[in-house]
């Protein structure tokens, strides 16, 4: 397993987590480990309490004996933090380490006005919905954020925001887990894991393990402020060499020649496509809209004029996007954000499998978004998550804890 000689504690919680061997007996058979070899290995992981045992299985053993007892990753023994950034405003939760929210705050928040003060925002936020879901600090695990620019996981970075002025290069890990000390006075949560991706790849993230996890090329494509596509293959998120897969609101597209971007070039579908650029228009004929999420509000109550200028950036949309689908053949096309509704799916809809060839949508299904505004969080509990408990990290871990 994982090209590794012997097989770790770590491989068995894995295997354990993803459901594919839940009792000693089945360890034993799928690693080919001795019994008291897997007994030392799940040792490790109860005194650390991130295993437990649940409720008796069948018997192991065609000759009889004792019923096996079923393993189980225990999620109660830690928590992670998540933020959901946008251009306006923010949502933060305490998830569980299975994807249970326990406590969730969204207010204004502007980008805008730099990381420094977003950030110390976020771990106020942080601070009190602890408090509100009965944890302490000391029981965070992790952080992940999700924000609109594209990121270099590596190193938690944003790289050449076009609408985070001031975010470039920002050391968003260190000032987002300072914050968390700060707020709830506990200087160890200083040392706390942040992890840092791009909105459209969380959400992507997100939806795709929550209601598609058989579906091996997922894309979402999130349309707001901006326009961004999140991909998902084979399970996991393609990010491209540096972060920047999926920034198709940078796209150029004849119609948008005229159309001045905010990442200051011309042309680009977010300029003449985004929930920005839609509420730009609407501005212009008199309609009071200033962003995406004004716009969304005028299409729930049904405005004319929003929802034909919705159509017509889905289908500005849709011509992009059969590009996208033909090369990447996904099996789902979400579309989320602010503009995801029926108008701008109907637009989207037209162009696609006007310009895709027929092979490429075949089976292809187009929907919207399950998880909604939460789904950048939980597609950041399940980053954190996914990262703290690799076979590889967890050996990390359990010799920090000297277990």
């Amino acid at each position: 397993m994982s090209g590794r000689a012997q097989t770790s504690a770590g491989d068995l919680l894995e295997l354990v987590r993803s459901g594919r061997a839940t009792t000693r007996g089945a360890l034993q058979q799928v690693t080919g480990l001795s019994r008291a070899t897997v007994g030392h290995r799940l040792d490790r992981l109860f005194r650390a309490g991130w295993l437990r045992e649940g409720a008796s299985g069948p018997v192991d053993s065609p000759l009889g004996g004792r019923p096996s007892i079923t393993l189980e990753f225990d999620d109660a023994h830690a928590v992670v933090l998540t933020a959901d950034l946008d251009t306006r405003h923010a949502r933060a939760a305490v998830l569980t380490l299975t994807g249970e929210l326990l406590a969730e705050h969204s207010g204004v928040l502007a980008v805008d006005d730099g990381p420094d003060a977003v950030l110390g925002e976020i771990g106020r936020w942080f601070a009190e919905l602890l408090t509100k879901a009965g944890h302490g600090p000391s029981e965070v695990c992790g952080i992940g954020l999700a924000v609109p620019g594209p990121v270099d996981t590596d190193a938690g970075r944003v790289v050449q925001p076009p609408i985070m002025p001031g975010w470039d290069g920002y050391d968003i890990r260190a000032r987002l887990a300072r914050a968390l000390a700060e707020q709830t006075g506990e200087p160890a949560a200083a040392n706390v894991p942040v992890l840092v991706d791009n909105d459209a790849n969380l959400m992507a993230y997100g939806e795709q393990r929550t209601g598609y996890p058989g579906c091996s090329a997922f894309v979402l494509v999130k349309v707001s402020t901006g326009i961004g596509a999140g991909v998902v293959v084979g399970g996991s998120v393609f990010r491209g060499i540096d972060g920047g897969a999926g920034d198709i609101g940078h796209i150029r597209v004849p119609q948008g020649a005229e159309a001045l971007c905010r990442c200051g070039s011309y042309g680009c579908l977010a300029a003449i496509a985004s929930g920005g650029a839609v509420a730009r228009r609407l501005a212009e004929t008199g309609v009071p809209a200033a962003s995406g999420s004004d716009v969304r509000d005028l299409l729930a109550a049904g405005h004319p004029e929003a929802v034909a200028l919705a159509r017509e950036a889905g289908r500005s949309v849709g011509d992009v996007l059969a590009t996208v689908v033909t090369l990447l053949n996904p099996g789902v096309l979400m579309i989320a954000g602010d503009l995801a509704g029926t108008p701008f799916l109907t637009g989207v809809r037209e162009l696609l499998y006007q310009r895709a060839l027929p092979r490429s949508t075949a089976h292809l299904d187009v929907v919207t978004s399950r998880l909604g505004e939460r789904a950048g969080l939980v597609g950041a509990g399940a980053m954190v998550v996914e990262y703290l408990y690799a076979p590889e990290r967890v050996e990390e871990r359990l010799a920090a804890l000297g277990v």
